[in-house]
């Protein structure tokens, strides 16, 4: 018994905090169009620079291995640093650093992101001024374009809701009825308030519990719905939300069946799902 004891505090104190594991999704998405088949968006999240095993070194090996996965579009989630110091783990590592880093991100339609609790808990204001000094798009409870041939998608990216006001209609406002939309979120927990004509919403925050065990399942997660949106694709009443396990860790530094990952979801319309299944195409 203290030899599995010992192995599993190895591994999940050592071992599984430090890999890095390319999620790879297809998604089908009702009403997606033509143009933007095959779309390829790179999604990161909670990425807590300063926590265990997250130094630069592993953010630049973040930057180059999203790269590899030649994705159309990057998006990040939130939370980039360590926001309190409270359990003595990890150390500070300035936003202005890791932003710098992540500014080598190269994907055809840009790079966007929003910024989760942990970042305003630091200092939001100085987190956000890092990102957009350094050429990355910063949205907050507000949407913009991006074109593909000739056809546009809007992403509206929502505050924080643990810290700020999330204001999803308000977001949406500006986007044209039928227009295809992702709507990013830190937490997945605002997901029963986005419009069915949201085609794709995206969030992270959970960590997928950190923890996920046999029968158990994932024992905590920082959700008020618990595990319904831990991890992974959720389709509800015909909307569809993706949340991202994320990188870092936060309060205690392990991972136990949960790798730190980067998704790369691949966005197909459903009918061209169908179709490619009905030629014998998998």
């Amino acid at each position: 018994m203290a030899s599995l004891l010992l192995g599993l505090a190895v591994w999940g104190f050592v071992i599984e905090p430090d890999r890095l594991v390319v999620h790879e999704v297809r998604l089908a998405l009702p009403r997606w169009p033509m143009e933007l088949a095959g779309l390829r968006i790179a999604v990161l999240a909670d990425i807590h620079a300063g926590a265990p095993h997250i130094g630069l070194d592993k953010i630049e090996q973040i930057a180059a291995t999203v790269d590899q996965a030649r994705p159309d579009i990057v998006i990040l989630l939130g939370d980039y640093v360590v926001g309190f110091r409270s359990t003595g783990f990890g150390h500070t590592i300035p936003p202005e650093d890791t932003a710098r880093v992540l500014a080598s991100l190269r994907a055809p339609l840009g790079v966007f992101a929003i910024l989760g609790n942990h970042d305003w808990w630091f200092d939001g204001e100085r987190v956000r001024r890092a990102f957009r000094t350094a050429g990355i798009v910063v949205l907050e409870n507000e949407a913009v374009s991006v074109t593909r041939d000739g056809q546009a998608l809007w992403l509206a990216g929502l505050a924080d809701l643990w810290t700020r006001r999330p204001d999803v209609i308000g977001a949406l406002r500006g986007v044209p009825d039928g227009a295809p939309a992702i709507v990013l979120t830190h937490s997945p927990d605002v997901f029963p308030d986005v419009p069915a004509r949201v085609a794709l919403t995206l969030a992270g925050h959970t960590h997928g519990g950190q923890l996920r065990l046999p029968l158990i399942g994932r024992p905590v997660v920082p959700s008020r719905y618990g595990q319904r949106y831990a991890a992974g694709h959720v389709v509800e009443d015909g909307r569809h939300l993706f949340v991202t396990t994320g990188i870092g860790t936060s309060i205690i530094p392990i991972r136990i069946g949960v790798p730190p990952e980067i998704a790369v979801l691949t966005i197909a319309g459903a009918d061209v799902t169908a179709r490619s299944a009905r030629a014998g195409f998998r």
